[in-house]
């Protein structure tokens, strides 16, 4: 079986419905319900293959509830005539649980059957109730109202008290006002305003806790805490910073690279889906033609496009360091050049037109410049100075 279909066995089990599974998991609702209701799929030599439904496990419930294990041994006990105080001695509860379990869920029949009484247990624990705006029609038009008028679910909370004074039960937590949204259990809402939020979503995004959440790579990177202190003072050269800037989602991109110490960029373009190989090859075949020492190191952010890192390190002999997450000052030399090639490649305009030489005729214009931070020098001549032999490819325009 599957990862995701283990993943929607588990989901439906907890009460899920099948549209809400295949919506969170990624998968059509056809799919789900073939996963949920079992099919049949005929072979091209004529060999039918029958794929059973699914029997989502019981959901485990507390042990402040009896279990089938204790209702087998109530029924036994009854048959042979046990009180219900030795019952209770018996399983460790108290009389008056195992009198209402036998009073409630004999389920009109003359005898108790645990199975039975199972099955009514769990089917009163369901929770059948109508939120509190979906029951009060004023209550759900004024949260509609403000719902249209783009108020957040947090601003409506705290605007009740204000607007039912003295009605606590029309006062009700933002939580309650998102569920309506997402249950569409607002009558008044129709479907041109259900995505009034500002996600824009219809549906709730589940979110991981940080503990649980998958690393973005397979195998342990090293983080720039990691990196040697003297990086940091820009007095070594040959240590790199390196970003992609993305085009209209993300399908075209441009890799650049910064050397800290002279300002010199590099840029590589990065075309299809698979960035990591095209990075990884781009990047070999930009700095592997340097000398060791003029590359010491790279720093990346933790973009996936970098997940081949340890091939980089290896054919480059030179370690690659991360910046941590959502810090992206870490590499500030690659943010600043980042925002000057924005005067050549706007946002939202499609990088793939750019070829090679165009990309190589933007970086020979922007290493000729003369930069403030290096005295008035350009970063093409300081970049020429480290070089132990003049015309080196990545000078050219």
């Amino acid at each position: 079986m599957s990862a995701k279909r283990e993943q929607f066995l588990k989901m439906i089990g907890q009460g899920w419905s099948v549209a809400a599974a295949a919506r969170e998991l990624g998968v059509s609702r056809s799919s789900a319900n073939n996963w949920k209701n079992g099919y049949r799929i005929t072979r091209t030599d004529g060999t039918v293959v029958t794929f059973e439904a699914l029997t989502p496990a019981p959901q485990p419930i507390s042990t402040r509830f009896l279990s089938q294990q204790e209702r087998l041994l109530i029924a036994d006990e009854l048959h042979a005539g046990t009180s219900l105080r030795r019952i209770a001695t018996l399983l460790g509860r108290a009389p008056s649980t195992i009198s209402r379990e036998v009073r409630r869920n004999r389920g009109g029949l003359a005898a108790y059957r645990p199975f039975t009484a199972e099955h009514l247990a769990r089917e009163r624990r369901r929770r059948h109730h109508r939120l509190k705006v979906q029951a009060d029609v004023q209550l759900g038009s004024w949260v509609t109202a403000r719902l249209a008028e783009y108020w957040s679910p947090s601003q409506i909370a705290r605007a009740l008290p204000a607007t039912f004074p003295g009605q606590r039960e029309r006062h009700v937590a933002h939580e309650t006002i998102y569920r309506a949204v997402y249950r569409h259990q607002l009558p008044p809402l129709a479907r041109s305003s259900r995505s009034c939020l500002r996600t824009g979503r219809t549906y709730r995004k589940a979110h991981r806790h940080p503990s649980r959440r998958r690393a973005r790579f397979g195998l342990p990177v090293r983080m720039i805490t990691d990196r040697p202190a003297q990086v940091l003072e820009r007095l070594e050269p040959g240590h790199w910073e390196g970003d992609l800037i993305a085009g209209p989602g993300h399908r075209s991109n441009i890799a650049t690279l910064v050397e800290r110490t002279t300002r010199f960029t590099v840029l590589i373009p990065v075309l299809g889906s698979r960035h990591a190989e095209v990075v990884h090859r781009g990047l070999v075949a930009a700095l592997g033609t340097l000398p060791p020492d003029l590359r010491r190191s790279i720093t990346w952010d933790q973009g996936i496009e970098m997940s081949r890192h340890r091939e980089v390190s290896a054919d480059l002999g030179c370690p690659v360091f991360f910046c941590e997450k959502g810090k992206p000052w870490q590499r500030g030399s690659n943010e600043n050049t980042n925002g000057l090639l924005r005067q050549y490649f706007p946002k939202g305009t499609d990088l793939s037109v750019h070829t090679p030489e165009h990309l190589q005729a933007v970086a020979y214009q922007l290493n000729h410049r003369p930069r403030a931070v290096l005295g008035g020098k350009t970063p093409a001549e300081l970049f020429d100075a480290l070089l132990p032999f003049p015309h080196h490819p990545l000078l050219r325009p």
